[in-house]
């Protein structure tokens, strides 16, 4: 894990990372997101849900402070955060990215698992974790949809940081590939890693978080876990389909 000073490192009995108030505006075209304000607790996978166009890559990139905000809040374990100092607690891998398009997979992984001081076993590890052997010697530019995806999941796993900010991190994989991956994740959260990841489609969310932030239009129109969403609805065997078509 990344070990930081300064009042910045990890406190489990406290919120990791909160979310307060945060607003972005795009000119007169409105608020792209609009006062919201969630938690992500140590261990757990948090699932940023809704459908394109709702919000969550803006959220993302805002929270990773890629992208100035008009207001609001991030704090880290009850201290603010500022934006110059994200990257040193959590890493986010963004949709659609394939970094060095002109390099082979593995000399991406190779080179990213020494920028963060990773071991040979290590990478070898996250190579194998992320089923990517068939392409490492592809260049990026011709890697499939999926193994692009395997090939910025391998990053992540490679990253030493607690929190991990993932933009649609099933885009692209069949209905085995996405388990498999999901137990990947898994294993990340057993090991005391904490995830975000936005992602919209609901079946999936409902399959690998521990608890929801539901965002449409910009605003969090429910949040907790699947029972606490049911008894916020008052339907007790509620997909969370069911949930997010009853609450927006």
């Amino acid at each position: 894990m990344l070990f930081v000073n300064d009042g910045f490192s990890p406190n489990r009995s406290a919120s990791l990372l909160s979310v307060r108030d945060l607003t972005k505006r795009y000119g007169s075209d409105g608020a792209a997101i609009n006062g919201v304000t969630f938690s992500a607790i140590a261990g757990e996978i948090l699932g940023i849900i809704g459908p394109n166009g709702a919000g969550k890559t803006t959220l993302l990139e805002a929270v990773a402070g890629l992208l100035p905000i008009n207001s609001g809040d991030v704090f880290w374990c009850g201290v603010p955060l500022p934006a110059g100092r994200r990257r040193e607690v959590l890493f986010y891998l963004p949709d659609g990215i394939r970094p060095y398009q002109d390099q082979s997979a593995l000399q991406v992984v190779s080179f990213i698992g020494n920028v963060f001081r990773r071991s040979d076993a290590d990478i070898k590890s996250a190579i194998e974790a992320l089923g990517l052997q068939p392409v490492l010697r592809k260049r990026v530019y011709a890697l499939s949809k999926g193994y692009a995806r395997r090939l910025m999941l391998t990053i992540g796993l490679l990253a030493p940081h607690d929190l991990l900010l993932m933009d649609e991190p099933f885009d692209g994989f069949d209905l085995r590939q996405t388990r498999d991956v999901m137990s990947v994740l898994r294993r990340q959260t057993a090991r005391g890693r904490t995830l975000i990841l936005s992602i919209h489609q609901l079946v999936e969310a409902e399959r690998v978080c521990d608890r929801f932030i539901l965002l449409s239009a910009g605003q969090v129109r429910g949040s907790g876990g699947l029972a606490e969403l049911r008894g916020q609805t008052g339907l007790p065997n509620a997909s969370l389909e069911d949930i997010f078509l009853a609450l927006t």
